[in-house]
């Protein structure tokens, strides 16, 4: 395999198949210096996994500049977990997963199994995955998850694919100002619900965190808008990129079918394969050894999570899609610290659409459709048709 000197982020052949130059970039060095970016990268499953895991590496906020023209993106990242380190990550954490551990989860459970039953058995002989299934499912969760109004559900999933713009290497002007302006929407409308939700409590995440004293109202908004796009954007990226690897490989959904109890593995395979999440970005706080490379004090290093759950050090045939993988340690989580919060849950919806939809006999109607992003892989749409 020939090896690169620099990835090209934004580069279309890249963004459609990332993996065969994330292996190059992996065979060159487990991390290596990206100039573009000027930022180390972290490719091997090893290297990757210190990164997450390595307290002298952390997320340390800084407004983006020019401030007043940021304000609504930085107000809601200074403000929640992910972008802190301790003592203000352990406070924040705290708080929202003692709320979190109220049940919340465990009282989804049966409504998350019905609504993608329902949701399957409603779609027609052609629809789109995304549009008619992926989405609507998330939505449906995390609203009911924070206790959003019926009414106001349908803004969640524009406002989220907005704001998550933000966050990939290649922005343009445009992106940006539709983020931020999804930013000022959604703080608008959370403010107003918290206060409602603070009159008059009910049995949500909302009225649960805002019963919190601790927790400031800046601080509330930034967390359940945390949850709503870490998770939203995690359950329909890692379904769609699940599903379209599953009808790629007719022998793995036979083996599927014949043995459902496969369904977990299946869903793990699925987040490992093609991993929704492929970059996350930490900063050194002191000099630290990743690799055997010297990452200087304040030097950025970026974990590439889809780079590392193809690490054939880790993974036997590690391009091969194994709906029975066992183990299967992928990062597709995260790891360490800043494990995603909201994976139990995650799990719980990939299981169940999957569950659902393999009461149907499906395949792809047309070719996928590619998001033009990298940091968050994911498809546009994915249409289906039934046999």
């Amino acid at each position: 395999m020939a090896l690169i000197k620099y990835i090209d982020f934004g580069e279309p052949a890249f963004v459609r198949d990332p993996y065969p130059g994330l292996a190059a970039l992996r065979e060159r060095g487990a991390v290596t210096w990206h100039e573009p970016t000027g930022q180390f990268l972290a490719a091997s499953h090893a290297a990757a996994g210190a990164v997450l895991r390595d307290r002298r590496l952390g997320r340390f906020w800084r407004d983006r500049e020019p401030a007043e023209v940021y304000e609504p993106f930085n107000l809601l990242h200074r403000n929640q977990m992910m972008e802190n380190e301790p003592p203000a990550h352990t406070r924040l954490r705290s708080l929202v997963s003692g709320a979190f551990a109220r049940g919340h989860v465990e009282r989804l459970r049966e409504p998350v199994v019905a609504e993608a039953a329902r949701l399957v058995h409603r779609a027609g002989s052609h629809f789109d995955l995304l549009a008619d299934v992926a989405e609507p499912l998330a939505v449906t969760v995390i609203a009911e998850l924070l206790g959003v109004p019926g009414p106001d559900r349908p803004k969640l999933r524009p406002w989220s694919a907005a704001m998550v713009r933000m966050y990939e290497v290649t922005r343009t002007p445009e992106t940006e100002a539709a983020a931020l302006e999804a930013c000022r929407e959604f703080t608008d409308f959370l403010r107003d619900l918290a206060a409602r939700r603070a009159a008059e409590p009910r049995d949500d995440l909302i009225s649960h965190l805002a019963a919190v004293p601790e927790l400031t109202p800046d601080e509330l908004v930034a967390s359940a808008i945390l949850l709503l796009n870490a998770g939203h954007e995690a359950s329909v990226n890692a379904l769609g990129g699940g599903v379209v690897a599953l009808l790629r490989h007719p022998e793995q959904l036979a083996r599927l079918r014949a043995g459902p109890a496969l369904i977990p593995t299946a869903a793990e395979e699925m987040i490992r394969y093609d991993s929704p999440l492929h970059m996350f970005v930490r900063t050194a706080a002191a000099d630290v050894e990743i690799a055997g490379v010297r990452i200087p004090e304040g030097a950025s290093i970026a974990a590439l999570l889809g780079a590392a759950n193809r690490d054939p050090a880790v993974f036997a045939d590690p391009d091969s899609f194994d709906v029975a993988r066992d183990p299967n340690p992928h990062l597709g989580f995260g790891a360490g610290l800043h494990f995603c919060l909201g994976a139990p849950l995650a799990r719980i919806e990939l299981r169940a659409a999957l569950t659902a939809l393999l009461t149907r006999d499906l395949d792809l109607a047309a070719e996928p459709v590619n998001r033009p992003t990298f940091v968050l892989r994911a498809y546009e749409s994915v249409p289906l048709a039934a046999k």
